[in-house]
């Protein structure tokens, strides 16, 4: 009974073996993974995502994440171009491109990812001045891609971006930065109050001269139109008078009545012109023409 147990318990053992050899010949690689697999020490393949059965005991995987990874870069003293010492940190965001030399090539990438960011960062920092150092971070950034990109390719490792978190400038340094700008400010300030009563005066002398060249225009309009209206008066008078063909008589006698409105004033002194005198020459004419009409009527009587 002894003997026909032993057999039970072998095939037991076998079967427990087996069971554990193929629980442990499977693994199982994620989607955002590859697998590098090493038989006795040597690489033997590249696995993709999902279901894969290496030898147990014999073969080894090593999972590699395939993600976008970031390596923060701790804070450090960097010595600008014009000898300024500021504190910069930066964030370096990387891709895996290939496991292979990622497993082989570097051996803590993290570690020497960090380290290298670091000492690019103080190179491209050195080159550049302080003032063009915190205003040109586009250009530090990308420098310092391509730098890095280049220096980890043979790590199996893209590079994808590079961004400079802070650059911080010693606290006096930073405070005559300050008041430089606040001078800066108050100095367009003073120019632009400066401008807007420039245009101002501008303007309102603009204005005094356009108000003045209408009143001008105005004025020369109406004089124009009195002249023009006066000369037509004068014309259809005229027009009239040389119509009506008036003798020394009549005028004679229009003279008179202008005289007679003349006298009618307040002045004890009435001033005749020179021209009067031919007029009054014409007055024998007006007597001889009363005399006539009154002889004619005389007759008549």
């Amino acid at each position: 009974m002894l003997g026909a147990a032993v057999p039970i318990v072998l095939l037991a053992i076998l079967a427990l073996f087996v069971f554990v050899v193929a629980i442990a010949s499977i693994r199982i690689v994620q989607p955002y993974q590859k697998g590098v697999i090493e038989r006795l020490g040597r690489y033997q393949r590249t696995v993709q995502p999902g279901l894969t059965l290496i030898i147990p005991f014999v073969d080894s995987i090593q999972k590699v994440d395939m993600r976008e990874q970031v390596v923060d870069v701790p804070p450090q003293e960097v010595i600008t171009k014009d000898n300024v010492v500021v504190t910069v940190d930066a964030i370096v965001y990387f891709e895996a491109t290939d496991p292979v030399k990622l497993v082989y090539n570097v051996a803590d990438f993290y570690n020497a990812a960090t380290k290298l960011a670091q000492t690019n960062l103080r190179n491209v920092i050195g080159e550049l001045e302080l003032d063009t150092a915190l205003t040109s971070r586009d250009h530090i950034n990308t420098r310092l891609r391509e730098v890095l990109d280049e220096a980890t390719d043979k790590w199996g490792v893209r590079v994808v971006r590079v961004e400079i978190k802070r650059i911080d400038p010693p606290a006096d340094i930073t405070q005559s930065m300050h008041q430089q700008m606040k001078a800066e400010r108050e100095k367009r300030a003073a120019i632009l109050e400066s401008e807007g009563d420039r245009q101002s005066q501008i303007l309102s002398a603009e204005g005094q001269a356009e108000a003045v060249k209408r009143v001008a225009d105005a004025e020369r309009y109406k004089l124009e139109v009195e002249a023009t209206g006066q000369g037509n008066a004068i014309t259809t008078v005229f027009n009239a008078i040389k119509d009506a063909e008036p003798d020394d008589k009549l005028i004679a006698i229009q003279y008179l009545e202008a005289l007679k409105v003349m006298a009618d004033g307040d002045g004890s002194k009435i001033f005749l012109p020179y021209e009067a005198t031919g007029v009054l020459g014409a007055l024998g004419g007006v007597r001889e023409l009363f005399n006539d009409h009154n002889g004619s009527d005389n007759g008549r009587s």
